[in-house]
């Protein structure tokens, strides 16, 4: 209800409407209100110039606003313009809403009024006179009949008073005996006003009070008191009543009206009708429009918890940069302390050093002084056989410790300088170089499933960002697991969204997530997505495989050969699980050759008959008859042949982990080959004489049941 408050307050005086009258703009205005913004246009502005109300399709022309408005948007208020409108001489007021307000001109003897007075208390409006829309600024000029000439807007008028008297006082609970409690809701079926005890002891939610409905006082008071229907008048016949509505003019007129033509010819329907299906209109309208209301509330419920954790998330982040700030400076300080420590030990060294040697020479030189001493008293003597005896022993100790003061004795062995140097540069760069852009790791991609698809033995997978996210992404990690259930693995590390997997096993299900990273580390994974892919296997020959002398047509699904040796060609698709089977029918087949058909590694050479080496399996065959083959030995001899037309079929069964080979549609010879693992491709060898085309996607043949031992198959 609080709500509603605004729309029930004038635009020009803010406060609540009193006998408001409506504008042929649609916006409402108090009656008093109105007559305070009237201006009056000169005398050459004649109402015999302009058209009377009811004259036209509206009561009231409106003015050319480019040419004569009297709206300027320079003081954003009512004056005038040009020559056409004088300017009120008396000073203009402000309403609470901040619309100027000039009052009715009045004699300069007259008294000023800060009241607004009765309108019947107010002089006649003079001829000539203008209003402006307060709230859109349409102006028009008013007929004869002055403020008359609008319609009073009772409903308004009425809602204001019920409004205003479900304020003035709390509603009490109508059922309790001693000291009335406030009211919290009231039944619209019982028309009773219930206190939270007295709705649980009276009015209980079962039975067939289930189905009132309860609303809050407010609401209840204003249902209960909604005023009695009045019966309204035509604004220009005031003695009739207004029974029917105009559909061109969308106004209500009474008979007269349509008597006298203004309406004649215009489309009218009942009053009454008109008025149930605008009601249900504005009912269809406003069922929009609360669904939008109840989205904003929604919408704000999410912006206050927004508020919420970003206060949480502030306070946290805070908390988490404090903690990695001081983390560096503690760790600086344990790096300062072992840089100090290293600092300290090799002070000690050379202080060490320079004492020893200070010491060594203090020694040195004591012994060197008291020798020469000796020695000059030793040469003050005068007798000269007593030194001969011992001045070579003398000379010789002279000469010896001379020499011990030889080259680098009197040399520091230790500089004064730290030959130490601390690199900061890195460490202060990286440190100017902080920011928050990679603080944390990318969000989880989103599968963006309407473009993930599996096609054959591949599967194309498409991913994005959070619309929301602003983390950095340096790349993605896209994982399958083997399609058995087992482990992830990476399949693609890259930069693009969207990645195309082939070589997947046949008839297989996957499963699938990707997660982002950036230099901050690796985010979480997406959601899983689950993929199966072709039961039944679709191929063709693989020209960049093949032997050059091989000849493709038939979109790589025909070949034949150029040379008269044999050659080598592949299927695109390699298999190593499943069941598989296809056929290739004799197109063209002369001089009775003897075409190979099997599988292959995928380094199986090419110049030879297939099965020649190590890396093939196969089954050649001529005009009469046909042998197994494998790394040149060959088994099984098997009489029947083909000829033009002829179909061989290829089934690889590895489950059982054999091979085995038909003949038009009947098995030739035992299994083939037995305890086959890896991953093999559909291979034939043949040579100009023959051409043969490939068919592919084909069931399983009704003879064979896969999984179940074969009591005739042989080891080659």
């Amino acid at each position: 209800m609080d709500e509603m408050e605004e729309e029930l307050k004038c635009p020009v005086c803010g406060s609540f409407y009193r006998e408001p009258i409506i504008l042929p703009c649609s916006h409402n205005i108090c009656l008093a209100c109105a007559r305070n913004i009237l201006v009056q246009t000169p005398e050459a502005e004649s109402p015999q110039s302009s058209r009377a109300s009811g004259s036209g399709v509206s009561d009231y022309d409106y003015l050319d606003l480019d040419k004569m408005s009297l709206y300027s948007e320079a003081d954003s208020g009512y004056g005038s313009y040009g020559g056409f409108v004088s300017a009120p001489t008396t000073p203009c007021q402000k309403s609470p809403n901040g619309v100027r307000v000039f009052p009715p001109t009045v004699p300069q003897s007259a008294p000023q009024q800060h009241l607004l007075p009765h309108p019947a208390s107010l002089p006649p409006i003079p001829r000539n006179s203008c209003i402006t829309c307060p709230q859109c600024h349409r102006s028009l000029i008013l007929d004869d009949r002055g403020l008359r000439g609008f319609p009073k807007n009772r409903v308004l008028e009425g809602v204001v008073d019920r409004y205003q008297q479900s304020k003035a006082a709390a509603l009490k609970c109508q059922l309790c005996e001693r000291s009335p409690k406030e009211a919290t809701v009231m039944c619209e079926q019982c028309d009773v006003f219930y206190c939270d005890p007295c709705r649980m002891r009276c009015h209980p939610p079962r039975g067939p009070l289930a189905k009132h409905r309860l609303v809050p006082p407010a609401q209840g008071r204003i249902s209960r008191r909604a005023s009695p229907r009045k019966i309204s008048t035509c604004t220009e016949h005031e003695l009739e009543n207004l029974s029917m509505y105009c559909v061109q003019c969308k106004m209500p007129v009474c008979y007269q009206c349509l008597e006298e033509g203004k309406h004649g010819t215009h489309e009218v329907k009942a009053l009454g009708a008109m008025w149930k299906l605008h009601k249900g209109q504005l009912s269809h309208a406003l069922n929009g429009l609360s669904d939008r209301a109840t989205e904003a509330k929604e919408f704000l419920v999410q912006l206050r918890n927004m508020v919420q954790h970003i206060q949480e998330n502030g306070v946290e982040f805070e908390a988490c940069l404090v903690a990695q700030c001081d983390a560096l400076i503690d760790a600086l300080n344990r790096r300062k302390a072992q840089l100090l420590a290293q600092v300290n030990k090799e002070h000690e060294h050379k202080l060490k050093v320079v004492r020893d040697q200070i010491s060594h020479c203090t020694v040195k030189l004591r012994q060197t002084t008291g020798l020469m001493e000796y020695c000059l008293e030793v040469i003050k003597e005068n007798d000269p056989s007593g030194f001969l005896q011992i001045s070579d022993a003398l000379i010789r100790r002279v000469h010896m410790t001379e020499s011990q003061w030889g080259k680098g004795t009197l040399t520091p062995r230790m500089t004064s300088d730290f030959d130490l140097t601390l690199d900061s540069g890195p460490l202060l760069q990286t440190i100017h170089q902080l920011d928050f852009m990679q603080m944390k790791v990318p969000a989880a991609p989103i599968l963006q499933l309407e473009e993930c698809c599996t096609q054959n033995n591949s599967a194309t997978l498409s991913w994005k960002q959070p619309p929301l996210s602003t983390i950095t992404v340096e790349g993605y990690i896209l994982e399958l697991d083997d399609g058995n259930g087992g482990p992830f693995r990476e399949v693609y590390v890259g930069t693009e969204t969207i990645c195309t997997v082939d070589g997947l096993h046949f008839n297989s299900t996957y499963k699938s997530r990707v997660k982002a990273f950036n230099s901050s580390g690796v985010g979480q994974y997406s959601k899983t997505l689950i993929m199966q892919t072709s039961e039944i296997a679709w191929f063709t020959f693989d020209p960049a495989s093949a032997h050059p002398d091989i000849v493709f047509s038939n979109d790589n699904l025909t070949v034949s050969c150029n040379s008269y040796d044999d050659r080598v060609v592949l299927g695109n698709t390699a298999f190593s699980r499943g069941v598989h089977y296809w056929e290739m029918t004799v197109d063209r087949y002369d001089n009775h050759p003897d075409p190979a058909f099997g599988i292959s590694r995928g380094d199986v050479l090419k110049d030879v008959m297939l099965g020649k080496d190590d890396k093939a399996w196969a089954m050649y065959v001529d005009n009469n008859r046909s042998w197994f083959m494998h790394n040149n030995s060959h088994t099984n001899r098997t009489d029947g042949g083909i000829s033009k037309g002829a179909t061989i079929g290829v089934l690889l069964d590895f489950t059982r982990r054999i091979l085995i080979f038909l003949i038009n549609d009947e098995q030739q010879g035992p299994v083939a080959f037995e305890g086959l693992e890896g991953a093999y491709y559909p291979a034939i060898s043949l040579n100009r004489n023959v051409q043969i085309t490939l068919h592919t996607g084909l069931p399983i043949p009704d003879f064979y049941t896969p999984g179940e031992a074969d009591p005739t198959s042989s080891v080659c």
